[in-house]
């Protein structure tokens, strides 16, 4: 029997373990990216790091729960009731076809369905206890990156964010952070806000993008006195 949600952000509690990985529903051109993906996947189940992500099957997203999944680990996968209508988001091939009519759930693969990409959003970083990892993707990707971070500015959660530099993918936001710093834009002190993983100068090929990943995210520590504003009534 199918335990399929379908419900509205309220209800749900954080897992302290559990991580939301952002990143295309697309393949990219690089074999990098999958790779990377791939890896992440493996170290998550790993480490015991249940995933908490988009929902699709498609890009790295079905590579990366594919890989989750294959190695053991739980999944929570979240998409908008638009988004399962249409058969899930993205191109390409099928990684792990569990979008299109959404198969019933099991003890390792939940789906929440929502009713908006807010809602989408607002319930991953809620259960996500543990932070974000963005691997490479376009503008959902930046979106969900960046306002992320700003939550944790805000003070609404005080999250890491760890970008997998794949290809130097991230180079240009981390430009334009710097840039922003300097013009007065951004605080120092939240610069730390944004974790970027490289790979080494030399033996790039054999770079564990997964454990690198999962190693920055639980050696983060808030920047002091991040949050601007007090969301919770007391």
């Amino acid at each position: 029997m199918s335990t399929t949600t379908h419900i509205s952000p309220e209800g749900f509690e954080a897992d302290p373990r559990a991580i939301c990985v952002f990143c295309a529903s697309s393949p990219g051109l690089r074999s990098e990216y999958r790779e990377a993906a791939e890896s992440l996947g493996q170290a998550l189940a790993r480490t015991s790091h249940p995933l908490v992500y988009g929902g699709g099957d498609r890009g790295l997203m079905g590579m990366l729960s594919a890989q989750v999944l294959t190695s053991g680990g739980n999944i929570t996968g979240i998409l908008p009731r638009a988004m399962v209508a249409a058969g899930g988001e993205g191109s390409g091939k099928v990684e792990n076809p569990r979008t299109v009519d959404l198969p019933p759930d099991t003890q390792k693969l939940k789906h929440i369905v929502v009713s908006s990409m807010h809602e989408r959003k607002t319930l991953m970083a809620k259960i996500a206890g543990g932070g974000f990892i963005a691997l490479p993707g376009g503008f959902g990707t930046f979106e969900e990156v960046l306002e992320m971070i700003t939550w944790s500015q805000l003070g609404i959660h005080q999250k890491p964010m760890v970008l997998l530099n794949v290809n130097g993918f991230w180079e240009p936001l981390r430009s334009l952070i710097n840039n922003a710093i300097q013009e007065g834009f951004i605080h120092q002190k939240n610069n730390g806000l944004v974790i970027f993983v490289d790979p080494p100068t030399s033996n790039r090929e054999s770079f564990d993008w997964g454990q690198s990943a999962v190693d920055a995210l639980e050696g983060w520590k808030s920047p002091v006195d991040t949050g601007l504003f007090t969301w919770k009534e007391t």
